[in-house]
Order: structure tokens, then C-alpha cells, then sequence
């Protein structure tokens, strides 16, 4: 499993859960560790062994052949519940942005700043908090579409239409990522995470400085270093930008590996909040990394 990389899959709540021995498939329409549909068990006094005492031969015969119990039946976590609450996750986040986006400039402008620093106390106390609180993920959600919503309207004010093609940039990159995985042909190999994380502390570096040169009034362009510096006449920041959404990417690869590795050890429902709040994350970070490039190259023509 791909340790290391997002911080929420490589906590160790969601990492023990993910070591769990797989839930055991159940014959003859009985649910795991001897349980029938009604939860009654085949051990113990007055259990399942009880409960078949009185039936008859149709009725017996007619339990035994029910389906087997899937791993939704016994609280395992499933595909279609990391689909289901990663997609009320961002479409929390659209609420949020589109708020943001309505509302007048100057609340839209608070709205982003109080999206940005709460999104980030949020995201710290989802992150590492013992059991996934639905509650606390979709207020991540709407905070981070408050941020977003607000960046994006002052993007696209300056240059029209980066908005858009933001959106489909991140769409793109996550399908051909969920492609990519799916057949196989990109994993998080140890080789590849050693790079990451390299790549990744290398980029944390070069955030940090910006910064501090930005706040410091060293450089005053936008973007900071990422516009006042150039290489052949590139701005630095296309060649950080590209690398930023690089690691984005391989980022959805190592969440999709966790989440995998999830499901095949028959982790409890509950964590399948935790695998839709990393994916909300990531592809938080990404659309930034993908509309901060745009902005940059549109600024640069």
C-alpha cells in the first residue's frame, strides 16, 4: 500500500483499518461468523441454531438459498460508497463556489479568505481526528468552495475564462489518472514514491520562499518568483506549475491505491468519509495548481 503521500490515507486510524483481515464471504445466504439475515448467530445459547428449530424444510431450504451477504450487508466499505460521499463532497464544494461566485465582490473576497483559513483548520482537525466525522468533511467542503469560488472570480475577472478551463483541466487530469490506474499501467511503486516525496519537500521549499519574498515585498509580481523569474524566457512558475499538477496526480494515484487496499482488507464503512475527504483534498490542490498555471501562462501572452 502506498504510505507516505497524502496525509490522510497514511494516518494511522485509516492505515490499521486498511490491515484488518478481509471480511469473510458467508455461504448460503447467511451473513460472516455464522450470522443469518436477521443477525442471529450459529454460536452461543439461543442463537441461530434455535432459530432454525420450527422452520420447515421450504423455509430452510429457502434461506439457504438467498445470496451470499456483500461487504455493504456486514458495514464494509465499498466503490459505491466512496463514490457517493466523494461526489456529495464536491457537490458541497460547487454549493460553496457558486455562492462565493454570486455573491458581491467584497463578500465573495471574505468568503475566500474565511474559506481558505478555515478549510485549513478543518482539514487538520479531519485529518487527525481518530473516526471520520461526516459532519466536519462536508463543512471542510463548503469552506474549500468558498475559497475556491472567490480565487476563481478573481482569476477569471482578470483573465475571462480560466475559470472554465480550470474546471476542465482537473476533470481531465482525474479521469485519465482513474484510467491510468485502473489498467495498470501507473502505480505507486516504492521507486516512484522515493521521487515524490522528494519532489514534493522540494516544492514545499520553493512555496515556503515565495512566500516569505512576497510578504517581505522582495518581489512584487503575483505570482512572486513564479512571474519575476524566468528560464529561456519561461516563467519559473510554468515549470513549477507543471511539476505541482505532476505531483497532484500521482497524488489521486496513491489515493486510489489506499482506497483499493481499503476495500480488499474489508475496512468498516465509516472510513469510506475518510477515502472521499482525501479525495476532496487532492483535487482541491490540484484545480489551484491548474488555475494558477493557466493564470500565469494567459499572463505571460
Amino acid at each position: 500500500m502506498a504510505h507516505g503521500g497524502n496525509p490522510i490515507f497514511s494516518g494511522k486510524n485509516f492505515r490499521e483499518a486498511t490491515q484488518a483481515p478481509p471480511a469473510p464471504q458467508a455461504p448460503y445466504g447467511q451473513n460472516p461468523y455464522g450470522q443469518n439475515q436477521y443477525g442471529q448467530t450459529a454460536y452461543g445459547q439461543g442463537g441461530w441454531n434455535s432459530a432454525q428449530q420450527g422452520m420447515t424444510q421450504e423455509q430452510l431450504q429457502d434461506l439457504y438459498n438467498r445470496p451470499a451477504a456483500g461487504p455493504a450487508d456486514i458495514g464494509r466499505m465499498t466503490y459505491d460508497d466512496v463514490i457517493v460521499k466523494t461526489a456529495g463532497c464536491l457537490g458541497i464544494l460547487v454549493v460553496g463556489a457558486a455562492v462565493a461566485l454570486a455573491v458581491p465582490q467584497g463578500t465573495g473576497s471574505m468568503l475566500m479568505i474565511l474559506g481558505a483559513l478555515g478549510g485549513f483548520a478543518l482539514a487538520m482537525v479531519n485529518t487527525f481526528k481518530k473516526q471520520p466525522s461526516p459532519g466536519l468533511i462536508l463543512a471542510y467542503a463548503l469552506l474549500e468552495g468558498f475559497f475556491l469560488g472567490g480565487l476563481t472570480r478573481i482569476l477569471d475577472n482578470l483573465f475571462p475564462g480560466v475559470g472554465i478551463q480550470a474546471v476542465v483541466g482537473t476533470l481531465s487530469v482525474f479521469a485519465v489518472t482513474l484510467v491510468l490506474f485502473k489498467s495498470g499501467k501507473v502505480r505507486a511503486t516504492p521507486k516512484l514514491m522515493r521521487f515524490f516525496m522528494i519532489a514534493l519537500i522540494g516544492y514545499a521549499v520553493f512555496a515556503l520562499i515565495n512566500l516569505f519574498m512576497m510578504m517581505t515585498g522582495a518581489v512584487t509580481t503575483p505570482f512572486g518568483l513564479s512571474t519575476s523569474v524566468e528560464i529561456m524566457g519561461i516563467p519559473l512558475g510554468v515549470f513549477i506549475g507543471v511539476l505541482a499538477i505532476g505531483l497532484a496526480a500521482f497524488s489521486l494515484i496513491m489515493d486510489f491505491t489506499s482506497i483499493e487496499a481499503a476495500i480488499s482488507a474489508g475496512a468498516p464503512q465509516r472510513f469510506s468519509w475518510t477515502a472521499a475527504f482525501g479525495l476532496t483534498v487532492t483535487l482541491v490542490w490540484l484545480y489551484v495548481e491548474i488555475i494558477r498555471l493557466l493564470a500565469i501562462l494567459r499572463g505571460d501572452d
